[in-house]
């Protein structure tokens, strides 16, 4: 740690400070031209971007016109960032590298004569709000209007230019109100296969009337009573209440997201034990659009990786559902002849999903996941004689063995029972039959096998399978190939192709072949069908927490759901003292808090039959409900009247050449590369589907941004200590007289290694942070930061300023004089340069190039001529607005630079007329030589070959060749 300045020291610095130059640009000036300025951009409104309406008066979508840009001007740009959650720790430096690198290239667009949308906003429900107010003992509405202020300074202080008039919180009444109408879309829809869309619930109601649909019973729908006619519509909703199994926190009294559980199974929030268990939830029919969503995969101009990592999520899985009777009355670990052991039709069945239905005669048991639904009438009442030890889990019987070790998976996640370690499970007691060999296999339950995936049900062919092969070994049971591996296979599993064996009729056949072959069997045979399954499972829409949005949705006494009306929306969060979660036990049900807003719970509606009193849904909507739509709202933030104009909808969204359309450009971190964005798109579609929307996707362009990593510091203990404190002292870290170790992560206050963006601000303004972030690597890349190398970017702001400015009068060192060739083709080649890198986001490129035409600027030691003070200030302006806007005040401009026309270069003066090639003998450069540009291959050979040194090392020695590349390098090989 390190000692305080004495206060002759302090003396010293007041006295070296009073020396300086009274115009150097320093901390000071930085603070006081961007307060100045960015006073002025917020009076002058500069970055309100208008919507294609005549006037403020001609309707809501003409609110936003800036005094900057009373029309749209130029082609639209919609640039957009991934809105933070509004933390209560406020920013590090870590957090706006994305902010930044979307702000200079929207300066850069706009300057290109681009009409660009520019918002910000904030995702301010859900657990880490709820977290963070109850550690401050406030209520989450004040702890979040509390940092979002805070963030919005820090963000407003970095001269980020977003438009004010479209700031937006997910917590805004008026925000949520339009959250709550989407979902009534959703709940009031269906997905109609025939049509491949979304349609009305309306629409579905006239095709059972007319009969050209029939109702899953069969029941005619005139003959049906009105609660059978609303649980028949209800089965085909796109939001609907399910039973499925959930993450759920006892300790938080809250279901948790499969994202907000640990890889050891509790919770992100708290650290504290998770728990699966079936419960009634609000769901999302997300799996209806699964083969759309991973269609236009193809028509996004995306990242590879995030496509990849998406259709993985998804998971489409082309295969077969295949019948296995389950063989009651043959209970044992035996495997009969089938001739003795034909099922009978009463026997129950358990259907799987299987890629790969050719490999069927190898199976050797049937593995049930603990919760499946045929589990409790299956298990047998005592073990058959002759049972092995290993299958009975240690229990006297089989109902025991079963309970014990559905408690022993219900502590456990997916991810946890799906990781490489011993297989577990335990026997039920009886046997089901396989249909292609009729052999009698035993049925187990087995944690890593998941009522998520498939049926719930796996068919165990360990040849092929290495997780079945680990679990037959601990199991003792039967393994039998029935694909020939390769010759030089010298492992367990095998599941690559080959020639089916030990498949009967399939004997012979590839993989391909065969299995057609044996789908055409099960078909014949009434045991299986062809199918497509997916990974993706329907979206658990639940939260039994306070700070979230309240459904729209009341229930009668028959406990089915019902619509609030669209006119009495929206349904607003009750203000409650006690609104934390309880500490439940693992058994206890939720108990939601709004449950204790005891007014609020019950409301009276008329839905058409006169006003009647209704009880509420008490949970709340997930953290993602308010992230799927934002970039919707930012277009029409204050229309009261419509989600969002059609017509400012298709001008910002729709694309003119037919694509996808969407935001043009979305930047955010990979780890939210499948669950907001796939919920984003389920949203959009849906919405597209019913007409709300002009296009298929909301996001045309997605661009992730890399981390900033810091150095942190852990003592003996392994315990975290503050970086700022920490000393480097001969090539070791010390924390006061501890040593500690370095190593570097990703910077947050677990880490103890933030650094505020306060801090920067006050030691050295926030154009040189702009700079250094920028400048610190490619933007979709991570990159350390270190905290004594920002002096370097503002010093390179320093000499630009002082080749501009006189440092002891203030007074502009520019000269009304015509630049010479030599730096007019410079700064052309420089205009080109950076203009190419800010197009491709290659800002630390751009930065590079704009600081050897600077330091070519020092070198020279002259007056700078205006024309290149002009170009060089407008080359700068979307990396540093605020040293931009006052040295364009000062070279004279009456108006902001943020509209300035971006420098053109001229073609012609990127034609160099000499150049310099390096020459190189045996790989080596020896020399340089200035030729004409256009000079031929012979020519350039011969001018090497005549160079004073060259010629002296090469003489005497044979030359075996000479390679030359015109305009770029001779190399002289010698023999």
């Amino acid at each position: 740690m390190s000692a305080p300045a004495s206060a002759d020291g302090a003396d010293a610095q007041s006295d070296a400070a009073s020396e300086l130059p009274p115009y150097r640009y320093n901390a000071e000036m930085a603070n006081e031209i961007e307060l100045r300025w960015q006073e002025r951009w917020r009076a002058d409104g500069t970055y309100r971007t208008p919507n294609p309406s005549g006037s403020p008066a001609d309707s809501p979508a003409g609110q936003y016109l800036s005094p900057m840009a009373s029309t749209p001007r130029g082609p639209k740009l919609f640039i957009m960032d991934m809105f933070p959650y509004p933390s209560g720790t406020g920013l590090h430096v870590g957090h706006p590298l994305g902010y930044i690198g979307t702000d200079v290239y929207a300066r850069f667009k706009r300057m290109c004569g681009w009409a660009v949308l520019h918002p910000m906003g904030y995702d301010a429900f859900g657990l880490p709000a709820e977290e963070h107010a109850r550690q401050t003992g406030e209520h989450p509405r004040v702890n979040t209007e509390q940092n979002i202020a805070n963030m919005s300074r820090q963000l407003a202080r970095l001269g980020l230019g977003h438009d004010d008039q479209r700031s937006l919180a997910t917590t805004d009444v008026e925000y949520y109100r339009w959250t709550q109408w989407i979902f009534l879309q959703i709940f009031n829809s269906w997905y109609d296969t025939e049509s491949d869309r979304a349609r009305p619930i309306s629409e579905l109601i006239e095709q059972f009337e007319t009969g050209r649909k029939a109702t899953a019973s069969g029941a005619v729908w005139a003959e049906m009573s009105d609660v059978e006619r609303r649980l028949e519509l209800d089965r085909h909703r796109l939001a609907y209440l399910g039973e499925a199994p959930v993450n759920w926190c006892p300790a938080l009294g809250t279901v948790l997201a499969n994202e907000e559980v640990t890889n050891e199974g509790r919770s992100d929030r708290g650290n504290h034990p998770v728990f699966r268990r079936p419960m009634k939830q609000w769901m999302m029919r997300i799996t209806a659009y699964a083969d759309r969503l991973l269609a236009d995969l193809d028509r996004v101009n995306w990242p590879e990786s995030v496509k990849i990592m998406q259709r993985n999520w998804i998971g489409r899985s082309e295969g077969a559902f295949i019948s296995f009777a389950v063989d009651v009355g043959n209970a044992g670990p035996s495997r009969p002849d089938p001739a003795e052991s034909d099922p009978v039709e009463s026997d129950p069945v358990i259907e799987v999903f299987t890629t790969r239905p050719d490999t069927i005669c190898g199976t050797t048991a049937m593995l049930l996941a603990p919760e499946h639904p045929l589990v409790d009438s299956l298990v047998a009442d005592e073990w058959p004689p002759g049972t092995d030890p290993r299958w009975t889990g240690g229990a006297a019987t089989p109902r025991e063995a079963l309970d014990a070790y559905r408690a022993q998976a219900a502590s456990m996640t997916d991810l946890q029972r799906q990781t490489e370690r011993d297989k577990t499970g335990v026997w039920l007691g009886v046997n089901c039959m396989v249909p292609t060999t009729g052999d009698a296999v035993p049925v187990f339950v087995a944690d890593y096998v998941l009522i998520d995936y498939g049926t719930g049900a796996v068919m165990s062919v360990p040849g092929e399978d290495q997780r079945d092969w680990d679990f037959s070994v601990k199991f003792g049971l039967p393994i039998m190939r029935t694909v020939q591996p390769p010759p030089d296979f010298d492992g367990e599993a095998y599941d690559g192709e080959g020639l089916a064996v030990n498949s009967g009729f399939l004997n012979g056949l590839g993989m391909a072949e065969a299995k057609e072959t044996i789908c055409d069997w099960l078909e014949s045979h009434g045991c299986g069908r062809r199918t497509v399954t997916y990974k993706l499972r329907d979206w658990l829409f639940s939260r039994q927490r306070y700070w979230g949005e309240p459904f729209p949705i009341v229930f009668d006494e028959t406990g089915l759901a019902l619509a609030v009306p669209e006119s009495d929306l929206p349904v607003e969060l009750p203000e409650l003292i006690d609104w934390a979660p309880r500490a439940l036990d693992e058994s206890s049900e939720p108990e939601p808090p709004l449950g204790r807003a005891t007014e609020w719970v019950t409301a009276a509606y008329d839905l058409g039959d006169g006003e009647r009193t209704y009880r509420r849904e008490l949970s709340t909507m997930p953290q993602w409900a308010g992230s799927c739509w934002y970039y919707l709202r930012y277009l029409d933030p204050t229309n009261d009247e419509v989600l969002v104009d059609p017509e400012v909808e298709r001008y910002w969204m729709a694309d003119p050449d037919g694509g996808v359309g969407g935001v043009d450009l979305y930047v955010g971190g990979v780890e939210h590369a499948v669950l907001h964005l796939l919920y984003s798109r389920f949203w959009h579609k849906v919405l597209f589907d019913l007409g709300h929307v002009s296009g298929p996707e909301p996001f045309g362009r997605l661009y992730n941004q890399g981390y900033i990593q810091a150095a942190a510091y852990q003592d003996s203990r392994g315990v975290y200590v503050e970086a700022s404190e920490v000393a480097e002292r001969d090539g070791e870290f010390f924390w006061g007289d501890v040593e500690v170790t370095r190593h570097f992560g990703k910077m947050g206050k677990s880490l103890r290694n933030a650094v505020t963006p306060d801090d920067i601000y006050s030691a050295y303004g926030a154009d040189t942070l702009r700079t250094y972030e920028m400048f610190m690597g490619p933007l979709d890349q991570g990159r350390p930061w270190e905290t004594h190398s920002v002096i370097g970017s503002h010093r390179l702001l320093q000499r630009v300023w002082r080749n501009l400015v006189d440092e002891q009068t203030g007074e502009l060192t520019v000269a009304d004089a015509e630049p010479d060739i030599d730096l007019q083709r410079w700064v052309h080649r420089t205009i080109a340069s950076v203009t190419d890198a800010m197009s491709d986001l290659r800002f630390n490129s751009a930065i590079a190039r704009i600081t050897e035409l600077n330091n070519e600027l020092t070198r020279r030691g002259d007056l700078t001529p205006r024309w290149v003070a002009d170009v060089l200030v407008r080359l700068l302006s979307p990396l540093v607005p605020h040293v931009a806007e006052e040295l364009w005040s000062k070279l004279g401009n009456d108006t902001t630079v943020v509209y300035a026309p971006f420098p053109q270069a001229d073609p012609a003066m990127l034609v160099a007329e000499v150049i310099e090639v390096p020459v190189q003998v045996n790989g080596k450069v020896r020399s340089r030589i200035t030729v004409d540009a256009g000079i031929s291959p012979d020519d350039l050979e011969a001018a090497a070959k005549a160079d004073d040194r060259i010629a002296q090392l090469t003489a005497g020695s044979d030359i075996r060749r000479v390679v030359t590349v015109p305009g770029k390098l001779v190399n002289i090989v010698l023999a």
